[in-house]
């Protein structure tokens, strides 16, 4: 039998919410019959919960994980990019959305307006990337940094508190599988 569906989470997500959102974001792919396993409830149930998640914004979609080197792409570099100040700062970002090499772009508050992720092939088509990000209208100058290894990325952080600090782990529902140790899965990626 499934936890009673009261809200205990975020926003009013209960148990039962908590604990798919968490199953969803280890493994995408899981089926709604092994959801319903993990949460006590029936798969048309599941499948119910997890479309109305999908609907209140909490899941908005699913994608694979490349490994970027998979790709031939064994360089990265966060580029911290100044603004001119009679730039339009939406043109700007429309611009930067336009160099695919930019796989995550952020506005930042301090000296630089932007801190973009780059990833290319190798030094030289990073060399050509910054010119080219160098050479868009409003961009004033940039600064890169170079990746030497990744010791992680894409690290999402738990629906609810971590379960490791006592307080903090969501209510589990009845037979639910749910970790008693460690952080709560973390690998899953949505699209944006």
């Amino acid at each position: 039998m499934a936890a009673a569906a009261t809200p205990s989470g975020p926003r009013g997500l209960d148990a039962v919410d908590v604990v798919l959102l968490e199953a969803l974001r280890a493994n995408g792919r899981a089926s709604y019959v092994e959801l319903a396993r993990s949460v006590g409830l029936s798969a048309p149930s599941v499948q119910d919960r997890v479309r109305r998640l999908e609907e209140r914004g909490y899941v908005s979609g699913y994608a694979a994980v490349v490994p970027p080197q998979a790709l031939g792409l064994g360089v990265s570099a966060l580029v911290g990019i100044g603004q001119s100040e009679s730039a339009d700062q939406e043109d700007v970002a429309r611009r930067l959305r336009d160099l695919p090499e930019i796989e995550d772009c952020y506005l930042v508050a301090g000296e630089d307006a932007f801190i973009a992720k780059v990833r290319v092939a190798d030094v030289a088509a990073l060399e050509r990337t910054l010119a080219r990000l160098q050479a868009i209208r409003g961009v004033s100058r940039t600064r890169t940094t170079v990746v030497l290894s990744t010791r992680w990325e894409g690290r999402a952080q738990p629906v609810v508190g971590d379960p490791t600090i006592a307080g903090q782990a969501p209510p589990a529902p009845a037979g639910a599988a749910v970790p008693t140790t460690g952080r709560w899965p973390v690998r899953r990626t949505v699209d944006r």
